[in-house]
């Protein structure tokens, strides 16, 4: 059987319809913010970009996510870049080995936030845990991920909590700015721009997982009533849960493996968490089809899992020493026949995610004029440490693909300490 057959029976395709799937991103969008919902959450930060970010104005910063929450002082200088002071990290409350209750979990979070206290009576909080926003900028929690022990959380506005447990230690009254870290990574490219003259802002997250966010336009956000006219909103559109791809057998098959089959379909077709699976999936399915000799085959199907760098390294370089794949006794034909089965996989995870960022940016509206291009801020590992099939290069062409023809001028930028950096962005503008 050649990889061509291969791939055909098992329905996958490496070239992406970009026109068919930027209609569907388009339409499941519009449903996301009406009362028909999709795939799509579409879920409203509550946070415009119509006002300058002060500078010389300090504000304190909280950055949760993953097993880390950072704690500093951030202000901007003229030129509108970013200086840090007081930074502090600590663990994640939870996530030392013990259960929290209420008390202690948000006591926590004031105990961390207490040496910074005097500096500033807002805090601008990144919280990268699914929440709701509300229109007052704090967040209810939905529900816990990353192995938080707090489950009396669940359900609670976090931001009220802080601030109440802070109160009630040091007297002092904060007023908490919650925001997910896509909406971030989106209000960090705005302060990079600041001097640019953008004509709208994208934040995109390509890492362990993957998310979405751009600025919309308030009168096209039919779910939210009364929303001021003529003006606009961040929207966190939560795509890794867009279901609007085709997915091949392979796809379906890594998927019914994790522990959560069904969710999250875009995200295991493109993200840091997924593609390794997925890579393992389809040397797997090669193996029982006879595209591999039988000792290299018994190897592969032994195999439990494939971390996405293990995947990676050897699909650019298949003469790599310390991956995977040392465990198999491959020659010559093996590694190439990795090779070519291998690259397919990266090659659609590029297309895929340049007609994501691309929707966004035609959703938007914006970047007809040159001169005020549309940024991009990136942040995650996936997206800049991908080596095969020169991944960065490959989203940026296709994105230029769509783009160009219709008009569309954009930039990338990549902005250290995003989620911070976003995070103090918000708290002095909201």
């Amino acid at each position: 059987m050649q990889v061509a057959e291969f791939f055909s029976k098992y329905n996958f395709q490496q070239d992406v319809d970009a026109e068919s799937l930027l209609e569907e991103f388009d339409r499941q969008m519009t449903a996301g913010l009406g009362d028909t919902p999709k795939s799509l959450k579409m879920l409203p930060a509550y946070l415009g970009v119509d006002k300058p970010v002060p500078s010389e104005k300090p504000i304190i910063v909280l950055d949760a996510g993953g097993t880390n929450l950072r704690v500093a002082v951030v202000w901007f200088d003229a030129a509108g870049k970013a200086r840090i002071e007081d930074f502090r990290k600590h663990p994640m409350p939870g996530t030392t080995g013990e259960t929290l209750g209420d008390a202690e979990f948000f006591g926590k979070f004031a105990e961390y936030l207490e040496p910074v206290a005097l500096r500033s009576d807002k805090v601008g909080f990144c919280f990268s845990y699914p929440a709701e926003i509300s229109p007052s900028l704090d967040g209810r929690l939905l529900h816990w991920t990353k192995q938080v022990a707090a489950p009396g959380i669940v359900g609670k506005m976090i931001g009220s909590g802080i601030s109440a447990a802070l109160r009630k230690t040091t007297g002092r009254k904060l007023t908490l700015c919650m925001l997910n870290d896509t909406v971030a990574t989106l209000l960090a490219g705005m302060s990079a721009g600041m001097a640019r003259g953008y004509s709208s802002y994208v934040g995109f997250i390509l890492g362990t997982g993957t998310n979405i966010a751009y600025i919309e336009a308030n009168e096209k956000i039919k779910k939210v009533e009364e929303l001021p006219a003529g003006r606009s909103m961040v929207i966190n559109v939560e795509s890794g849960s867009f279901d609007g791809a085709p997915r091949s057998r392979f796809d379906e098959i890594m998927d019914a493996g994790t522990m959560d089959p069904g969710v999250g379909v875009f995200e295991k077709m493109i993200s840091g968490a997924y593609i390794g699976g997925l890579g393992l999936t389809v040397l797997q399915c090669a193996a029982r089809e006879g595209l591999f000799g039988k000792a290299v085959a018994d190897v592969m199907l032994g195999w439990k899992n494939l971390s996405t760098k293990d995947f990676d390294d050897f699909v650019a370089n298949p003469f790599i020493i310390g991956t995977k794949f040392d465990e198999a006794p491959l020659h010559e034909d093996d590694r190439r026949l990795i090779m070519d089965l291998g690259e397919p996989v990266f090659l659609r995870a590029a297309s895929l995610v340049a007609v994501n960022i691309a929707a966004t940016v035609l959703r938007s509206g914006a970047g007809h004029d040159k001169l005020h291009p549309v940024c991009i801020n990136i942040d995650g590992s996936t997206y800049y440490k991908t080596r095969s099939v020169f991944f960065k290069s490959r989203v940026e062409q296709g994105m230029r693909e769509i783009l160009a023809p219709r008009g569309v001028h954009f930039e990338t930028v990549c902005v250290d300490d995003s989620p911070m950096i976003g995070a103090a962005v918000a708290g002095l503008i909201a």
